[in-house]
């Protein structure tokens, strides 16, 4: 199979500000606000959405269907035997043009029992352009406490609660599930998740929404609040620097996805295994050539597919490219 390059594919009209970042980053025209997110190879819909969110093929058809149809070219078999033929990722470029709000993200058990969802949502961050994330609390805080946070829509409080960092381009910040985290503004990030659009807003005071009927994800906060993390967690802790090669992620976190980092300079190859990945372009202008494909040159902020058909990539060029991959499959998380 051949390399299957992306076009943006940003949902619009969402509750926070962005978009002008990943245009600068893709090399394109300015478009209108409110586009923070590009879901790139997304077999994934927003919430309540039954299309919104899903990636288009340059075909026309949907990544979704076309998985479907030959999950064993674009998945592999060791991938179908662990996980069926469900990707089992999503990935956005995420343009903070304001802080985002105060949330939290629940686990699998959590989703399974309370939501009958099949996963809930780990994540992490690939930081592209830096600024400061806040994630973790400081020390343990009761469900109590925190729902009176909530009530009075305490910005302040809620920030003051959770630690604050500054991360720089390189660094990669992972956050399990439960665990209340912001990020912001300005912070440009490649964004690898566990496919599900799940989030319990804490915050809504300055956004675009309606936080006391959707931040609770349909279950009241009482329930939705469960899910939080309530014990401090060092935020060091969850941060690492990614410079070559597969990410160890905190916390076990390559049970949900991974993240490979492949530099290349003066025209020096590098090769890496089959399987299906999300592929950015972080940098420079590279040719990647499939074993059973052509190979395509690509420049900086180039979004494109490697099924597994592809075989192994061979990467050459002046530049960087990141490869986001679900787990493999002898580390399943189910």
């Amino acid at each position: 199979m051949n390399l299957v390059p992306l076009q943006a594919n940003q949902p619009p009209d969402r509750f926070y500000r962005g978009g002008a970042a990943i245009d600068a980053f893709r090399g394109s025209a300015r478009g209108a606000d409110r586009r923070p997110e590009d879901w790139v190879g997304s077999t994934t819909t927003l919430s309540s959405e039954t299309r919104l969110g899903l990636t288009t093929l340059p075909g026309g058809e949907l990544l979704r269907d076309a998985v479907a149809a030959n999950p064993e070219e674009w998945l592999g078999t060791a991938h179908l035997e662990a996980f069926g033929p469900e990707t089992r990722l999503l990935v956005k470029l995420l343009d903070a043009g304001q802080r985002l709000p105060v949330h939290a993200h629940p686990s699998d058990e959590f989703a399974v029992r309370h939501l009958h969802l099949p996963n809930g949502k780990a994540e992490a961050w690939f930081i592209l352009s830096g600024g400061s994330v806040y994630a973790g609390l400081r020390e343990h805080v009761s469900r109590e406490a925190l729902r009176a946070l909530v009530d009075n829509q305490d910005t302040e409080g809620m920030l003051g609660l959770l630690h604050e960092r500054r991360v720089e381009p390189g660094e990669l910040v992972y956050i399990p599930p439960g665990v209340l985290h912001a990020i912001g503004a300005g912070v440009l990030l490649l964004e690898l998740q566990q496919p599900a659009d799940l989030s319990i807003l804490l915050e809504w005071r300055d956004f675009e929404l309606d936080g006391r009927a959707d931040g609770h994800i349909g279950l009241g906060f009482d329930r939705a609040l469960e899910a939080v993390e309530h014990d401090p967690r060092p935020i060091d802790e969850l941060i690492i620097t990614v410079a070559e090669g597969e990410a160890v992620l905190p916390d076990g976190g390559d049970a949900y996805f991974r993240l490979e980092r492949v530099p290349v300079a003066d025209d020096e190859a590098k090769t890496v295994d089959a399987g299906f990945a999300v592929v950015v372009v972080e940098s420079g202008a590279i040719f990647i050539e499939p074993e059973f494909g052509e190979p395509v040159r690509f420049t900086a902020g180039s979004t494109l597919l490697a099924p597994h058909g592809a075989g192994p990539l061979t990467i050459r060029g002046d530049g960087t490219v990141l490869l986001a991959r679900p787990p493999r499959p002898m580390r399943a998380n189910s």
